[in-house]
């Protein structure tokens, strides 16, 4: 198992990309209601419009049609509405134009553009709130870091036929730390986390190791998993909120054979992806 794409090489004639959080593993209600939302609130001082804040962070990061993304983009989202609504937020406007901008939003990234630009307040206080969510989801007890039900037996069963790449936005350590725990990490090939790129990038450049596109599945939860197997002309798995057993069960059942025996494309797929944007609330 390899965590750098440049020593990566394909074994099998298919590859299935997994996300973690929320897909895989049962963490991401609370990471945000633990870590992501009160650091953020700490960080900033915003404890006089904590609960007003803290229930539009979760709407932001779960609960809607931007459920997943990536954490810098989802600050940016806050702090915005936050500095229209409730204080105002200093210097936001550097913040803001880097989480927009920057092909990779990760804790090294934030740090190299804080020394191309010292004097931006809000992207030191960025970092500092990043570091601080990875710190406070290290704390977090182990028996609330789980996989969602049939997650390992799914990841199993995958590995002995496809090739099993992690294709997350979350924090890499916690990744491995939490995949290794509970057993899901053997059955793997790469960890790609937030440190390796945008999901979309992380699957255009596993696909240059010799997979055709329709030989690829993209298993997610939230949108932006979506987004990436669409820009890659691959396809696209659902674990839906709440129904996360089911899914998997029926990755097993049904949808991994699909793909191996050629019959994934068409209606079967159209129809994973209408339940999916259904689960969030959206229409198809």
């Amino acid at each position: 198992m390899s965590g750098h794409l440049a020593q990566y090489e394909k074994k099998k004639e298919f590859l299935v990309c997994v996300d973690s959080d929320g897909c895989a593993m049962d963490t991401m209600d609370v990471k945000h209601f633990r870590c992501f939302g009160p650091c953020m609130v700490a960080e900033w001082g915003l404890e006089e419009h904590a609960d007003a804040i803290l229930a539009r962070w979760n709407d932001i990061n779960l609960y809607t049609m931007t459920r997943g993304i990536n954490r810098f983009k989802g600050l940016a989202i806050a702090l915005t509405e936050i500095n229209a609504q409730y204080a105002p937020i200093e210097d936001l406007a550097s913040f803001t134009a880097w989480a927009e901008a920057s092909p990779e939003l990760s804790n090294d990234a934030l740090s190299r553009a804080i020394s191309a630009n010292p004097g931006s307040v809000c992207m030191k206080k960025a970092l500092s709130w990043s570091r601080a969510v990875n710190a406070s989801i290290t704390k977090l007890p182990n028996g609330l870091k789980l996989p969602f039900p049939m997650a390992r037996e799914a990841l199993a069963y995958a590995h002995e036929r496809v090739d099993v790449a992690i294709v997350s936005s979350a924090n890499p350590d916690a990744v491995i730390e939490e995949w290794a725990l509970h057993g899901l990490l053997p059955h793997t090939d790469i960890v790609l986390a937030q440190d390796a790129g945008s999901k979309a990038y992380c699957i255009a450049e596993l696909m240059k190791k010799g997979y055709a596109p329709d030989h690829i599945l993209m298993c997610g939860d939230a949108p932006g998993d979506l987004d990436a197997a669409k820009k890659n002309g691959v396809f696209y798995y659902p674990i839906l909120v709440r129904r996360e057993r089911e899914s998997w069960e029926e990755f097993i059942a049904s949808g991994l054979d699909r793909l191996l025996r050629g019959e994934y494309a068409g209606t079967y797929q159209q129809e994973k992806i209408a339940a999916f944007l259904r689960n969030l609330g959206a229409e198809a």
